[in-house]
C-alpha cells in the first residue's frame, strides 16, 4: 500500500529507511515545514518543556526501579541504598523527585496558557480535554509515587486520602479495600501503588500522543487568538521554534538542575526520611504542594448538608469535601462549552482577563492554606468570631467554583471584546511598530 507522494532524502541510508518506512517524511511533515503562527511567546515554550520532564521522568523512574524493592519491611531502606550505594543512585532519585515538581510547574503554566489565551475553544476541545486528562493522570501516578519511600508522609499521606473514599455510601469501602488491597495500608498497598506508579506514564504517553495528534490536526492556537489566513501569517515549525523551544527548555533544566544539585529537599517533607510507622501519626499530614489546592478544597467543606427542620442528613461534610475536591477537576473538562466567547485571547477580554487572574490567585492561595493545619486563627472579626485558615479556604473554593460556573457563563454572553487585528501577520507588526 504506497504512503503517498515524498520527496526523497539525499542521505542513503535515511533514503532506504524511509523508502520502506516513511518515519523521517513523517517527522518533516509534522516537525520540519509544519506551518505554525509566527506570533508565538515563551508560553508556548512549555508544551516542549513538559515532554522533556516527561521522558526525563521515564528514564530515571525505570532506573530507579531496578533497584527498589516494593515491600513494606525493605522499601524504606531500598531507597536508602539507591541513595548510599547504587552509582549515581543519589542523582538518579533527586533528579525523579524534584522533576514530579518541575514537571507539575511546567504543566501548571502550560494550563494557565491555555486558559488565558483560550486554547480550548473550538476546534480545539477535544486537545484541551486530552490535555485534562493527562493531568489527571499525572496526578494520580505522583499521588502512588511518593508512596513508595515509605516513610512517614509516605504512609500516612496514602492512609488519609485512600480513606476519603470511604465518604461513599455502599460503594466507598468496597473500593478503599481493592485499592489498598485490604484493611489498611501495609505491604499489598505498596505493590499496587508500585506496579500503577510504573504502568500509568507510559499510559500517559499513550495520552500525549493523541494530544499532539489532536494539535497536528487543529493546528496551534497563537497569543492573538486568529486563525492563520494566509503563508503570512505562519513560520515553519523548523528551526524557527526548534530553537526557540531549545532555549526555553535550557533554561528551564538550568532551574532544575539548580534543585537537584543544590536544595534537593526544598520541595519535600522532613518527615518522610523517617520509616513509615503505624502507631505514631505525624502532627500535621499533608500531600506534595502540587496537591495543595485540591488538599484545601478537599478540606474546606464543614458541615454535613441535610434536609431543613429534620435529622436527614444528605451529604456528609468528608462526602462533600470529597465531591469538590474530584469536582475541581471534572469541571475543567467542562471548560470549551462554560466560555462560549466568540474571542479566544484575554488581550482582547479584559473582564475575561481580571476574573482568570483572580481564578489563578484563589488557587495560590488555597496552595498556602492546604500546606497549613486547618482552622489555624488568622485575625478576629469579632470578639467572639475569629477568621481562620478554614474560612480562606472556604472562601478560596467558592471563587474557584464561581469562576468556572458563574462568572464565565454571564461574561460569554455580556463581554464586550476589544477591538482585534484582521490577521496575525498584522497584529505582529502593530507589536513591533510599538
Amino acid at each position: 500500500m504506497s504512503a503517498g507522494p515524498r520527496t526523497p532524502f539525499e542521505n542513503k541510508f535515511v533514503e532506504w529507511i524511509d523508502s520502506r518506512l516513511p518515519l523521517f517524511t513523517m517527522m518533516q511533515k509534522e516537525y520540519g515545514v509544519f506551518p505554525t503562527p509566527k506570533n508565538f511567546n515563551y508560553f508556548w515554550n512549555f508544551g516542549a518543556i513538559a515532554m522533556v520532564m516527561l521522558v526525563t521522568m521515564l528514564l530515571t523512574g525505570i532506573m530507579l526501579a531496578m533497584n527498589y524493592t516494593a515491600n513494606s519491611g525493605m522499601a524504606f531502606d531500598s531507597v536508602e541504598r539507591i541513595m548510599r550505594d547504587v552509582n549515581y543512585g543519589w542523582l538518579l532519585r533527586y533528579m525523579h523527585m524534584n522533576g514530579a515538581s518541575f514537571f507539575f510547574i511546567a504543566v501548571y503554566i502550560h494550563m494557565f496558557r491555555g486558559m488565558y489565551y483560550g486554547s480550548y475553544k473550538a476546534p480545539r476541545e477535544l486537545l484541551w480535554m486530552f490535555g485534562v486528562l493527562i493531568f489527571l493522570l499525572m496526578m494520580a501516578t505522583a499521588f502512588m509515587g511518593y508512596v513508595l519511600p515509605w516513610g512517614q508522609m509516605s504512609y500516612w499521606g496514602a492512609t488519609v486520602i485512600t480513606n476519603f473514599f470511604t465518604a461513599f455510601p455502599w460503594i466507598g469501602e468496597p473500593i478503599q479495600q481493592w485499592l489498598i488491597g485490604g484493611f489498611s495500608v501495609d505491604n499489598p498497598t505498596l505493590n499496587r501503588f508500585f506496579a500503577l506508579h510504573y504502568l500509568l506514564p507510559f499510559v500517559i504517553v499513550a495520552v500525549v500522543a493523541l494530544h499532539v495528534w489532536a494539535l497536528h490536526v487543529t493546528g496551534s492556537n497563537n497569543p492573538a487568538g486568529i486563525e492563520p489566513k494566509s503563508k503570512d501569517d505562519t513560520l515553519p515549525f523548523h528551526p524557527y521554534y526548534t530553537m526557540k523551544d531549545s532555549f526555553g527548555v535550557t533554561v528551564f533544566l538550568v532551574l532544575y538542575a539548580i534543585y537537584v544539585f543544590f536544595m534537593p529537599n526544598a520541595l519535600g517533607h522532613p518527615d518522610n526520611y523517617t520509616l513509615a510507622n503505624p502507631m505514631v501519626t505525624p502532627p500535621h499530614i499533608v500531600p506534595e504542594w502540587y496537591f495543595l489546592p485540591f488538599y484545601a478544597i478537599l478540606r474546606a467543606v464543614t458541615i454535613d448538608i441535610g434536609i431543613p427542620f429534620t435529622e436527614i442528613t444528605l451529604i456528609t461534610a468528608k462526602l462533600g469535601g470529597v465531591l469538590l475536591m474530584f469536582g475541581s477537576i471534572i469541571v475543567m473538562f467542562f471548560l470549551p462549552w462554560l466560555d462560549s466567547h466568540p474571542v479566544r485571547s484575554a488581550k482582547y477580554r479584559p473582564k475575561f482577563r481580571v476574573a482568570l487572574l483572580l481564578f489563578v490567585v484563589a488557587v495560590l492561595v488555597l496552595g498556602k492554606v492546604g500546606g497549613m493545619p486547618a482552622d489555624v486563627p488568622l485575625f478576629h472579626i469579632t470578639e467572639d468570631m475569629i477568621f481562620t485558615t478554614t474560612h480562606v479556604a472556604q472562601i478560596g473554593t467558592a471563587y474557584y467554583f464561581i469562576f468556572f460556573l458563574v462568572i464565565l457563563p454571564i461574561l460569554s454572553r455580556t463581554e464586550k471584546a476589544l477591538p482585534m487585528p484582521s490577521s496575525i501577520h498584522e497584529a505582529v507588526l502593530g507589536k513591533s511598530a510599538h
